[in-house]
């Protein structure tokens, strides 16, 4: 054990995402050794916190790990011998809907810290509570303030029973010499999440990221991480100070935000783009969205002894989704002398950076090229049938509608189609030749010559060839009768090719082609379900297990809305 003489400071959930921060920041500090307190039985470093200041600050003991769960009290009173100040920020995934854990963690958990804070003198008790706790689901808060009361009924189970944890740390102000007060940070984010950002990001890739819920003008408060660790040294060092100063921070609860409110869609594209993945654009109205989340939840009630998932569209999701929630920190700033250390476009810019590995371009890389694009050549045609680039894909059914109206609805055949538009694109050349260099003040671009380049001649003469031969090859291989597979792939192939080529031009242009410029698209949007679908119902191949999640973090079940409670 640690010197006895020597105070300590706990910190309870310690190996969370936010309370990482905060002993980060307590060891470069150094005012007090650190003790991170959680539920595993040892502490596993990741390898940047072995070469940091937390590896280097429990090899040399200015920093220990103790195995901890807050529903046991001989536990959490052995963990708080020796403390001078604890930071309680343990609490359950708030995505897990389980009202006996939450409250037995939440409550119970936060009980038994009070009672060992209590016995084991210790000075002052900072608590992380959540700005959920006067939050009601329904109706949306702007610039909310400390003194708004708990509601009648809150959102979820998470949230009451923080309301009833925070209400306990509150009353236990005062007591033995305790000093007391809480955290309520608002959304936080940063480097080393593994909610908000992974979560988001692997929803873009489902495309599920297209859409905004309501108007898109609903603000909120975020908090970037350092600044919420921020708070929690600014509360203790207010509660350390002594008279006047003491006395108006205890026994009081603040709200944490980064003070510079931001549209919720605008922040959530903000991160999306900086990812290389498109922002949501298409506004639904929220009407809408909640006549969809009755529907599912009506589906649900009747297909749920069958198997089917609970829903993540609720109605409650939708509210959070499309109000606002804004929150003052002026009282933080007046009694703790609390100022975000880290602006929000910062804050932003060092946790994209951060995600480097879940950049558009890096997925698409490892994972390659899809098979729709794969498929249509992985080319401009590509580009064109999979709407990469709407310009061109619109410019090209512009001209082929041209091409129909004119060449192909008066019941022209193929070659006189073609032999119209070779005769329409001479006369054309041959006027622009005619034009002079200049025309009313604009240059006129001269077409000097129409070629293959070499290198394109030579590839498009060597695909001819191994094309030539692939089927020589095949043709070989059916005739000696011992490949069936071939040949039923080979006959298949020409049945397909003699039912196009039996389309005529008009159908081909009304039915086929508006078809594949909608087929190829959806097909890449939805390729592994598709697949998937295709597998169940013809078990003709498996796909590559690697490439299967598109979840960063498989391990992580919840949704990325989830993370602002």
């Amino acid at each position: 054990m640690a010197d006895e003489l020597e105070r300590w400071c706990l910190v309870t959930g310690g190996r969370g995402f936010a309370a990482r921060r905060l002993v980060d920041m307590l060891i470069r500090y150094d005012m007090y050794p650190v003790r991170i307190a959680d539920t595993g039985p040892d502490i596993k470093l990741e390898p940047h916190e072995e070469k940091g200041v937390l590896g280097q600050a429990l090899h040399s003991g200015r920093a220990q790990y103790v195995s901890m769960d807050l529903r046991n009290k001989s536990q959490v009173f052995k963990a708080c011998h020796g403390v001078e100040v604890v930071y309680h920020m343990a609490a359950p995934d708030s995505s897990i809907n389980n009202h006996q854990l939450h409250y037995s963690i939440n409550v119970h958990g936060t009980k038994n810290i009070i009672d060992a804070c209590s016995v084991q003198n210790v000075k002052r008790l900072i608590y992380t509570s959540s700005p959920s706790v006067v939050f009601d689901g329904k109706h949306g808060i702007f610039e909310g303030v400390e003194s708004m009361p708990y509601p009648a009924k809150h959102i979820d189970s998470y949230s009451s029973t923080k309301a009833e944890a925070e209400a306990l740390i509150i009353k236990a102000n005062g007591m033995n010499g305790l000093l007391t007060c809480c955290i309520r940070p608002s959304s936080i984010f940063g480097p080393g999440d593994k909610l908000l950002v992974p979560s988001l990001v692997a929803a873009a890739r489902k495309g599920r990221c297209k859409y905004i819920i309501g108007n898109g003008k609903n603000m909120y408060d975020f908090t970037y991480v350092e600044n919420v660790a921020h708070a929690h040294v600014c509360a203790e060092r207010a509660l350390a100070s002594g008279g006047t100063v003491s006395k108006r921070a205890a026994g009081e609860a603040y709200f944490i935000t980064n003070m510079e409110p931001i549209r919720f869609w605008e922040f959530m594209s903000l991160f999306l783009e900086g990812l290389g993945y498109k922002r949501p654009k298409t506004k639904v109205p929220v009407f809408i969205m909640m006549l969809l989340a009755f529907l599912i939840q009506r589906i649900y009630r009747v297909l749920a002894p069958y198997g089917m998932r609970v829903p993540h569209l609720t109605s409650s999701r939708i509210r959070i989704l499309s109000c606002n929630r804004t929150f003052c920190s002026f009282k933080a700033n007046d009694r703790l002398g609390y100022r975000p250390l880290v602006p929000l476009q910062e804050a932003l810019k060092r946790t994209i950076e951060s995600y480097s590995d879940l950049r558009a371009e890096v997925y698409l890389k490892s994972k390659g090229a899809s098979k729709a694009a794969a498929c249509l050549g992985n080319g401009i045609v590509a580009d064109i049938f999979l709407w990469r680039d709407i310009k061109l894909t619109i410019g090209t059914q512009l001209i082929l509608c041209a091409f129909y109206v004119n060449l192909v609805s008066p019941g022209n055949t193929m070659i006189t189609a073609i032999s119209k538009l070779f005769i329409i694109g001479s006369v054309f050349l041959f006027i622009q030749g005619k034009l002079p260099d200049k025309l009313l003040g604009c240059s006129v671009e001269k077409i000097s010559e129409v070629r293959f380049a070499d290198t394109m001649a030579r590839q498009t003469a060597l695909s001819l060839v191994l094309s030539w031969n692939c089927a020589a090859h095949s043709l070989k291989s059916i005739s000696s009768g011992s490949d069936s597979v071939l040949f039923i792939k080979t006959v298949s192939f020409l049945s397909i090719l003699a039912l196009v080529g039996s389309v005529s031009m008009q159908s081909f242009f009304t039915k086929v082609l508006p078809f594949s410029f909608i087929a190829f698209y959806i097909y890449e949007q939805m390729e592994d379900k598709i697949d998937g679908f295709v597998q169940r119902v013809l078990p003709i191949g498996r796909s590559n297990p690697n490439l299967e999640s598109s979840n960063p973090y498989p391990d992580k079940k919840h949704e990325w809305y989830t993370w602002i409670i």
